[in-house]
């Protein structure tokens, strides 16, 4: 009985806690859109992804030249030089196929180049998420654009706007919008805090079209 109680008042305690705790969540992505140093980064591998992959077409042009020559001169070559050819090819697509690995193969050199030159900007923005975090009273910070599926999501909790003010980047030409999460936020989805439908102009619109209310004629 006393066991039965202890687990029940240890499931009830970390029930209460984790409804205390405040969350939010950020879409990563977007954040890594808004960010000079991002969009140099991917404009710098795509040059070095052109350049890979050119040397990796002139080792293939160097492949099909082999293969179309000893195609050509099979008849005229003996048992013995018709190997020593095959090996050659062989050899060479063996160099091809593994130039190809090693430069966009599972962390290959693609992916290295890309990692240390990402590490800065991730780094900018796990501080800019972190102190945000701590401003805002937050235990818990999501990240939408991460493997964690987030099947619904309430824009009150969407800090990806603090995020970006931190950054220097915030800016109503530059962002998408919609309300923010207040400063008293808290773990409970509120209806009264949901973001606006519809952009100003069309409010306005709708408003002038709307039809005036017909006043009942009085019987007297």
């Amino acid at each position: 009985m006393k066991k039965f109680l202890f687990i029940f008042l240890t499931g009830f305690l970390l029930a209460h806690i984790s409804q205390a705790q405040k969350f939010g969540y950020i879409d990563s992505n977007f954040i890594l859109s808004k960010m000079p140093a991002y969009n140099k980064v991917q404009q710098e591998m795509d040059k070095y992804a052109e350049a890979w992959q050119k040397e990796i077409e002139t080792l293939q042009q160097q492949v099909d030249k082999l293969k179309e020559d000893y195609k050509a001169e099979e008849v005229l070559l003996t048992d013995e030089m018709k190997k020593k050819r095959q090996v050659e090819i062989a050899k060479k697509e063996t160099e091809m196929r593994d130039y190809q690995r090693k430069v966009f193969g599972y962390e290959g050199m693609m992916f290295k180049r890309r990692q240390e030159l990402m590490r800065p900007i991730q780094d900018e923005v796990f501080t800019a998420v972190e102190k945000v975090s701590k401003a805002r009273g937050l235990q818990i910070m999501f990240d939408k654009s991460g493997d964690l599926v987030m099947i619904y999501t309430n824009p009150v909790h969407d800090y990806t706007e603090y995020v970006l003010e931190e950054l220097g980047l915030a800016s109503e030409r530059q962002n998408t919008p919609g309300n923010r999460p207040p400063a008293t936020n808290t773990a409970d989805d509120s209806t009264d805090v949901l973001p606006e439908t519809g952009t100003q102009e069309t409010q306005q619109r709708d408003t002038n079209t709307a039809k005036p209310a017909t006043k009942k004629k009085s019987k007297n």
